[in-house]
């Protein structure tokens, strides 16, 4: 399976999404390792089975093994932090704040690709997964190091329009189970 093939799997009235699969897939503004491991990254994120597949079946032809390992445990990770550290931001007692977290993190200092690139998919995973505490965090880290706001612009639309498609594919199998 491919992004055509996912293309295939979303119905007339979402035309939209998918031709932004098609535009972002021939996207630009990110190399090649950073635009599939964010697919990748996103797609594990959400969990939707054709969408990881068709995402995963692409990437593996551009990404190394090590960059495919990394982009799933971007999701992973994000999976546990967003949860974490949203409940934190939200949470009116600020104690919580002060006491460590005492969970492992060690993929994010060593994540196997480009730090940067990490980041980078972490900051798509964690748009996904609504945690404004851990945006603000990956965001921050890729501006400091001279990431243009395009760059990020382009995973968080990449985030989004793999999130839309993966709502849609997964309704509509609902609709047809």
């Amino acid at each position: 399976m491919s992004i055509d093939a996912l293309r295939d799997l979303i119905p007339a009235y979402a035309r939209d999404i998918s031709l932004n699969l098609g535009s972002l897939a021939s996207e630009t503004v990110l190399n090649d390792q950073q635009k599939w491991g964010t697919f990748l990254a996103s797609a594990h994120a959400i969990g939707v089975a054709p969408v990881v597949r068709a995402i995963e079946a692409q990437a593996a032809t551009v990404l190394s093994p090590e960059a495919l390992n990394a982009a799933k445990s971007a999701a992973a990770i994000m999976g546990m932090n967003n949860i974490y550290y949203r409940s934190l931001h939200l949470m009116k007692n600020q104690e919580y704040t002060t006491i460590p977290a005492r969970l492992r993190m060690n993929v994010i200092a060593n994540p196997g690709v480009d730090k940067l690139d990490f980041e980078l998919w972490s900051t798509a995973v964690s748009a996904i997964n609504g945690c404004g505490a851990c945006l603000d965090a990956h965001e921050g880290e890729l501006r400091k190091h001279g990431v243009p706001a395009t760059r990020i612009q382009a995973a968080l639309r990449i985030a989004a329009v793999v999130h839309a498609a993966s709502r849609i594919v997964a309704s509509e199998a609902a609709l047809a189970g």
